[in-house]
């Protein structure tokens, strides 16, 4: 179910920095331009500002170096690393215009990404001791996906589909179009796709996930379900399906709840769309 994504490695984010910086500078930076000389060389660090953890170092180092290739970096913390308030997370040395010009969008970066990572980890925290996992889902901000999930990783959560291609969730949307006949949508996926991909059926009733267990499905998503109803959906489902997944009306409160149901995994829309930004700030 995880996807194995490793953005640091792909040039569609060095392509992603350069039209995020683009998006900043535009024509220029007037402001540092007519301030500071351009041949000033000077050391500064990105400080955390509160709690949590951190994830994209990787990335704001690649910000700094597309403005000035000969950037030093003479200490840095590690992407999953705790914060405290105050913590040191990057030291950088450098032409101070640079670091000035890059400054926001590597910050912008660095605050989202932990963000994320930090309210991952808050839900998996809570659910610890369970046996269930945190997932995430496609609700990320358009162009940012892999780093969005790569951050919900470093919080300690799980991959669900990276996008389309690489699972088949047989959703109510596809049923109604169907006349909500699980069996044949199951049929015509087992038919009509590749044999590696997991069908996964999204449930709403018991009824509907017996006919997803008769039906063949790999696996089903308990859509916002009642527990007593989760408790039964699980007791119906273990053991005939692969995994069962949870779904809907999920927050920080109602998590542990759900994953003392029996559920392998719950997905969590808000830690992609939802999470706060982790604060930081660069100081000369």
């Amino acid at each position: 179910m995880e996807a194995l994504l490793d953005p640091m490695n792909s040039l569609s984010i060095d392509a992603l920095i350069s039209h995020a910086l683009q998006e900043d500078l535009g024509g220029g930076d007037w402001t540092t331009d007519s301030l500071i000389p351009p041949d000033q060389i000077t050391g500064c660090a990105i400080l955390s500002q509160a709690e949590g953890v951190l994830c994209g170092i990787e990335v704001a180092r690649r910000v700094f170096q597309q403005l000035d290739s000969e950037i030093q970096f003479p200490e840095a913390l590690s992407d999953g690393a705790r914060l405290a308030p105050d913590t040191p997370v990057l030291r950088i040395r450098g032409n101070t215009c640079a670091i000035l010009k890059a400054e926001r969008t590597a910050l912008n970066f660095l605050q989202h990404l932990s963000g994320i990572a930090t309210l991952t980890r808050q839900y998996v925290d809570a659910v610890a001791g369970t046996g269930a996992q945190i997932v995430d889902t496609r609700k990320t901000t358009p162009g940012l996906r892999l780093l969005e999930k790569y951050a919900v990783r470093v919080g300690g959560g799980r991959n669900h589909r990276v996008g389309l291609y690489d699972g088949i969730l047989i959703k109510d949307n596809h049923l109604m179009v169907l006349g909500g006949d699980i069996r044949e949508a199951v049929r015509r996926a087992r038919q009509n796709a590749h044999h590696l991909l997991a069908i996964e059926v999204e449930c709403a009733t018991l009824e509907q996930v017996q006919q997803a267990i008769e039906a063949g499905a790999d696996g089903i998503l308990l859509d916002n379900m009642p527990l007593e109803t989760l408790r039964e959906a699980v007791r119906l489902a273990k053991g005939r399906v692969r995994f069962i997944e949870a779904s809907g009306g999920v927050n920080l409160n109602t998590v542990r709840a759900i994953a003392e149901t029996g559920v392998d995994y719950i997905s969590v829309g808000a830690l992609t769309h939802s999470a706060p930004i982790l604060p930081m700030h660069l100081e000369f």
